[in-house]
């Protein structure tokens, strides 16, 4: 440090000097700092186009890409001026870090295989109309995971299924393992469980915490696919918060709970819907919701002949 101070030269009368690396006061010609690291353009730009035309930046980071949307290209026989290089001799060092760089893309196994998953999820993701940053989040948990060899040996739709039902936990979003299952083009019994598997190692080896989802959220979901008024709604959520104060668990199976609800719900106001449409709608079986309906009852000692 030399001269005066910042605080004695005002803050616009301080300039950069690239050359010395060094901040000077242009009022006085005093050194305010040297030997200063920038990460500032060594380029000058006098208008906004100059300054967009010379900025190099790419765009963001994204766990989502294949190699986290950062990508490097070796253009074809062109040099940094973007004049066509000349001479045999040149074109085949550009052939060769052309094919060097294509190799180094794809001989990383974990990348290899997380790309793969990646590109399932991004189909998946857009089936559910899953938001970009809830995908964005599962494709985070899948890169851990796959770096921490916990997707080795494990089916790679099974594995994107479960990291996108976490990353739809932890935000509390309204949608089934049933759901997300039901997308899927292998055997839905089969998947579900090798799902669920998955579901439970990500939790654990990962050291995840899972946020209760309450049932009341899915209500709305379900009333609204099957074209239930709002006044089923609202009786569906008082159902829920009545059989929870009797002690009914919210928290094992939210959506077959709010599943049971409207169904009763809906009886109470005189729409017939039947227990297969309304488990089809939640994403839940059709035996969850009779027995959810049959807890609920029991619990508000409702007679079911009665509805």
């Amino acid at each position: 440090m030399k001269g005066s101070s910042r605080e004695e030269c005002p803050p616009d009368k301080i300039v950069y000097d690239p050359q010395r690396g060094s901040r000077i006061c242009i009022s006085t010609g005093e050194i305010i700092e040297e030997h200063i690291i920038t990460d500032e353009g060594e380029w000058r730009a006098y208008t906004p186009e100059e300054k967009m035309k010379r900025a190099r930046v790419g765009g963001a980071v994204s766990f989502s890409k294949p190699h986290m949307g950062v990508e490097a290209h070796v253009g074809p026989y062109r040099d940094p001026g973007n004049k066509k290089i000349r001479g045999l001799t040149k074109r085949a060092e550009t052939l060769r870090l052309q094919r060097i760089l294509k190799i180094g893309r794809i001989s990383n196994s974990v990348e290899k295989s997380t790309s793969h998953g990646l590109s399932i999820m991004d189909d998946l993701a857009a089936k559910l109309d899953i938001p970009e940053n809830i995908k964005e989040e599962a494709a985070r948990i899948y890169r851990e995971a796959a770096h921490k060899g916990l997707t080795r040996g494990r089916g790679t739709e099974a594995m994107v299924a479960a990291t996108l039902y976490i990353a739809c936990r932890l935000s509390k979003i309204a949608i089934s393992l049933d759901q997300i299952v039901r997308m899927l083009k292998s055997n839905e019994i089969d998947m579900k469980r090798e799902v669920s598997r998955n579901y439970r190692l990500l939790v654990r080896d990962l050291g995840i915490k899972i946020p209760v989802i309450e049932p009341e959220r899915f209500v709305y979901n379900i009333a609204s696919a099957l074209n239930l008024p709002e006044n089923v709604v609202v009786e569906a959520i008082m159902i829920i918060r009545d059989a929870k104060k009797r002690g009914i668990p919210s928290g094992k199976d939210p959506s077959g709970l709010a599943a049971a609800a409207v169904y009763l719900a809906a009886l109470r106001h005189g729409f017939r819907k039947t227990q297969k449409e309304i488990a089809q709608v939640a994403g839940v079986t059709e035996v969850t919701v009779r027995n959810r309906f049959k807890e609920i009852t029991k619990a508000l000692e409702i007679e079911e002949s009665n509805l």
